[in-house]
């Protein structure tokens, strides 16, 4: 599939299948994660890749709605801050680089036919507690993994014109 392509086609899917995932498609998403680029290639991130079915009521303490569970595969990307590239005013690029990489694993999986949603919206407290974070670890968003059951919808985007700075 064409690039161009792949970008419109992935969706937020808020309703998944319960069907199991291919071991293949499951690591093809994961090593776009680990390809994904960061900040002087310092890769300052952490992958929770849980099984929902063995983690269903912690991950509602994570986030509560019923779509998060439904398909087999939750995956949680996490900043390790102390060990992410920081630019001289301070900067510390550890969320930058976790997004670069949750922007991969959205991707790999709609180019395998499967279903994400980013959540950010997500009890940071709860997800340290749940996933035993120390504190130079932070979450910065969960995905559930899995057969989208919804339709694709329409894509409602601003216009490039809107978005391109004058």
């Amino acid at each position: 599939m064409d690039f161009q392509e792949l970008i419109a086609r992935r969706q937020s899917v808020r309703d998944y299948r319960t069907d199991p995932i291919d071991d293949a498609d499951l690591a093809r998403v994961l090593e776009a994660a680990r390809l994904a680029p960061t900040a002087c290639n310092k890769q300052p991130f952490r992958l929770a890749v849980l099984r929902t079915a063995e983690r269903r009521e912690d991950l509602a303490r994570i986030y509560h709605r019923p779509w998060f569970v439904q398909p087999p595969w939750v995956i949680g990307v996490l900043a390790v801050n102390d060990e992410a590239w920081v630019r001289k005013d301070g900067k510390n690029h550890a969320e930058i680089d976790a997004a670069i990489v949750m922007d991969h694993i959205v991707l790999a999986a709609a180019d395998r036919g499967l279903g994400t949603c980013w959540v950010c919206n997500f009890d940071p407290i709860a997800a340290r507690e749940v996933l035993g974070l120390p504190p130079n670890v932070e979450p910065v968003a969960f995905t559930p993994l899995g057969h989208p059951a919804d339709a694709p919808r329409d894509k409602i985007r601003k216009t490039l014109d809107e978005l391109l700075l004058k």
